[in-house]
């Protein structure tokens, strides 16, 4: 006999055997431990214990099944995501922000496939929301081979695309944070065409999360139509109404620039990889990592015009530290450390800049 939920009605305590299923989970968990205890990396091992750690916790509060559903599909979606993106990871990516609304007819629809376009022929790959407008002119421009989609179900908007429908770079989500998590963790830089309430939060977002250091610094273009208006509006509100108010810094204008050139906007995003490559936290020191190292006057230089941000000592050259060759992480670029205050981001944006400035463009 079973109650609504699909689950067997227990009888009286004594009368009931040991479920038939509790050898299995032992075995079950007794394999994941090996599993678990074979891996090579300790920051692995640690994490899924974690993990398991986090299940348990979930198990001993008694969570309800509503709260277990979002949970229990958050991760597994982020999974599905991960599978797809692992095999990409060193491949540079632009994820293109736009409307589902836009018509391809639409001026806004030939930017955002002229600038997949060029960014294909610069090697890139293409990210999208996978659905219409700008989404498919994304794709469409990159073309198939060089376009991953992150889809969203929705009731009334139709599936992918036809440029990734049915491919296997192609993640369907039920979940916006979900989606938008892969949107913005997996790439290189964005683009943000204009757009309605899903493509400001979107841009929203990035701000917030370059703004705060949440996210690793990457350039960040507003591609408006020729003689478009809708980011220099955008930008009068906030030098008229957010600025003033100190709710953000002049500064925070680094993360990003404005324009309505397809060939301002590709050479904004390769052009911040000319010289930086990436970076990286090893305790309280940040560490910047480029291909050509600035010279003593070029160090000097930097340190007079970014002293402001450096919390103790100064930005100077330094090797590859221990966890970054216990990793090997790129131990053979020249590096910058220096002890960021970790407040100033568009600062810091500012002297990656300059540290592209090193060589020519």
């Amino acid at each position: 006999m079973t109650d609504t939920s699909g689950r067997a009605e227990k009888g009286p305590a004594s009368a009931s055997p040991p479920p038939a299923t509790s050898g299995l989970h032992e075995s079950a968990m007794a394999e994941l431990d090996r599993s678990i205890d074979a891996l090579p990396s300790a920051s692995q091992r640690r994490l899924y214990r974690s993990m398991l750690d986090t299940v348990a916790h979930l198990v001993a509060e008694e969570t309800e099944v509503i709260d277990l559903k979002v949970a229990d599909t958050a991760l597994a979606e982020m999974a599905d995501a991960f599978r797809v993106f692992q095999p990409l990871r060193k491949r540079l990516k632009v994820t293109i922000f736009g409307s589902a609304r836009t018509q391809p007819d639409n001026p806004a629809y030939r930017q955002a496939r002229a600038l997949a376009a060029a960014m294909a022929g610069a090697g890139w790959m293409v990210v999208t929301g996978a659905g219409p407008g700008i989404m498919a002119a994304g794709m469409e421009g990159a073309g198939r081979d060089l376009s991953v989609g992150v889809n969203i179900r929705l009731p009334h908007e139709q599936g992918a695309n036809r440029f990734i429908d049915q491919d296997p770079k192609l993640v369907e989500m039920r979940y916006f944070f979900t989606r938008k998590l892969m949107l913005l963790k997996e790439s290189d830089g964005f683009v943000v065409l204009p757009g309605g309430f899903g493509t400001l939060d979107e841009g929203f977002e990035l701000l917030t999360l370059l703004q705060t250091g949440k996210a690793t610094p990457a350039p960040m273009v507003m591609l408006d139509v020729p003689g478009g208006t809708y980011w220099e509006g955008w930008s009068e509100f906030l030098a008229q109404e957010v600025e003033p108010a100190g709710l953000v810094s002049p500064d925070d204008r680094a993360f990003f620039i404005i324009t309505d050139e397809v060939a301002d906007a590709t050479s904004e995003l390769l052009g911040f990889y000319r010289n930086y490559r990436s970076c990286r936290w090893v305790g309280d020191l940040l560490v910047l990592r480029m291909a050509v190292a600035p010279d003593e006057s070029q160090l000097a230089d930097l340190n007079q015009r970014f002293a402001d941000i450096v919390e103790t000592g100064s930005i100077r050259r330094i090797e590859a530290l221990a966890p970054e060759r216990s990793d090997n992480d790129v131990v053979d670029l020249p590096r910058l450390g220096l002890r960021f205050n970790k407040r100033d981001y568009g600062r810091l944006r500012l002297l990656i800049d300059a540290v592209n400035g090193l060589v020519d463009g």
